[in-house]
């Protein structure tokens, strides 16, 4: 049975590395997997990461425009096929990014933002949402603030508020997420994914 896991976080949560660590131990079990990324995943997708990520005169609105234009082509040209043909699918980040930053972090109407995400992803939800959680200083120091994309290098604040909006929906549905301490030790954290995901396989 195919499975959808998204691993979601602030910006250094780690969230990448055990995206690709789980990926790793489902193909040495033998399963048939692959990871995906947001925004990205398709040519349209690494196209619009680019101004997304290097762009910081993009309005709210156009920012989350952008974000929903590159998850519908991801979920209808990578997604969906992969999960109808038994595929286990991981991603990197998922519309509850979209809640999160542009909903709550950029303040943006969350009728809209929920609205749109329903359209991009056709319903599609989650398996299970694997949240890596760290305070936002935390986080933004991991980072080291050396390169900062347009988001990393918005205001604390912006992060403390995608931080909350993450562990609440979260805490709406905590039969779909899994929230981890972020600040555990690397194989201590895999351990727990893979205790939570394997059931689900």
């Amino acid at each position: 049975m195919a499975s959808f896991i998204v691993f979601e976080g602030l910006d250094g949560s780690g969230k990448s590395t055990q995206a690709r660590g789980l990926l790793r131990r489902l193909r040495r079990r033998a399963y048939a997997a692959l990871l995906t990324h947001e925004p990205g995943g398709t040519p349209l997708g690494e196209s619009l990461r680019r101004w997304l990520k290097r762009s910081p005169d993009l309005s709210p609105m156009a920012e989350l425009a952008l974000f929903i234009a590159a998850r519908t082509q991801l979920v209808k040209e990578v997604v969906q096929p992969a999960l109808e043909s038994g595929v286990t699918v991981v991603a990197d980040r998922y519309a509850a990014s979209t809640v999160a930053y542009q909903g709550h972090g950029r303040e943006l109407d969350l009728r809209l933002v929920y609205q749109l995400n329903q359209a991009a992803t056709g319903g599609l939800a989650p398996t299970l949402t694997v949240l890596l959680d760290l305070p936002a200083e935390v986080a933004l120091a991991r980072k080291g603030g050396t390169g900062a994309d347009t988001f990393e290098a918005a205001p604390l604040e912006f992060h403390r508020r995608v931080r909350e909006a993450y562990l609440s929906q979260a805490a709406q549905d905590p039969a779909r997420w899994l929230v981890l301490d972020a600040s555990q030790a690397r194989l201590e954290l895999s351990r727990q994914i893979w205790g939570r995901v394997r059931p689900l396989l």
